[in-house]
């Protein structure tokens, strides 16, 4: 299924999490597979492939496996916007994951730990250490304000105190959103580097929604900048 090879693949839930990017990739050609149209160009030397995934864990690993088999990228980055779980975050600060985890992955009615994925028997997925390295190197030189943690990611948009207490007691995740650890474990099975990157749009609890319309554009953009700097360096 191999159609072109591609040095890095980057996806985003959103239009307005890949659209900056799209903007500065050359030569773009568009490529349909599936229901996934993905953008082919260039950046700092390096072959990209681009795609708006959509929200949610489905629409994500989906989109991962599909990227995985058609362009075989070096390294996958997921970029966007999530909610911040922990003090000390502010909107518009960055979050890069040193792992991720599902937080609504729940099988402890069967006696497992919360969280674990069984098969693989994994309840964090660890993202690629010289990404990390790169993304807070970067993120220094651009301004921004960055804590490298734990991403959790599930299938609800995370609006209550009661809510983002009970994740962070129980995975001590520093964000949360919707795709980031979907990605995380289909590029784990397909033995696939990857990294994900979050802008804070929001403080998931009772103000979330408003705090999510005013600082996502904002939040998008630094999320795709960040993104592009780890591609012109990794």
């Amino acid at each position: 299924m191999l159609r072109e090879k591609c040095d890095i693949g980057i996806i985003g839930a959103m239009d307005a999490e890949i659209e900056r990017i799209l903007a500065s990739l050359s030569g773009v050609r568009e490529d349909t597979v599936g229901s996934f149209k993905f953008y082919i160009g260039d950046y700092a030397s390096k072959h990209i492939c681009l795609v708006r995934c959509g929200i949610g864990k489905v629409f994500a690993s989906i989109c991962t496996q599909t990227m995985i088999l058609a362009y075989a990228p070096s390294l996958i980055v997921n970029t966007g916007v999530g909610g911040a779980l922990k003090a000390g975050l502010n909107p518009c600060d960055i979050v890069v994951a040193k792992s991720l985890v599902q937080h609504d992955m729940d099988t402890s009615p069967l006696g497992d730990p919360k969280g674990l994925v069984s098969g693989i028997n994994k309840i964090f997925f660890g993202a690629d250490h010289r990404a990390c390295e790169i993304l807070e190197h970067e993120a220094h030189r651009l301004g921004y304000t960055l804590r490298l943690g734990i991403i959790a990611t599930g299938d609800r948009f995370i609006a209550s105190a009661e809510d983002k207490n009970s994740i962070v007691s129980t995975f001590d995740a520093d964000c949360c959103e919707m795709e980031g650890c979907a990605v995380a474990q289909t590029a784990f099975v397909g033995r696939t580097p990857f990294a994900v990157i979050r802008a804070i749009s929001d403080t998931a609890d009772g103000s979330s929604s408003m705090d999510y319309a005013s600082f996502l554009p904002i939040a998008a953009e630094r999320s795709a900048m960040l993104t592009l700097a780890l591609v012109k360096d990794y």
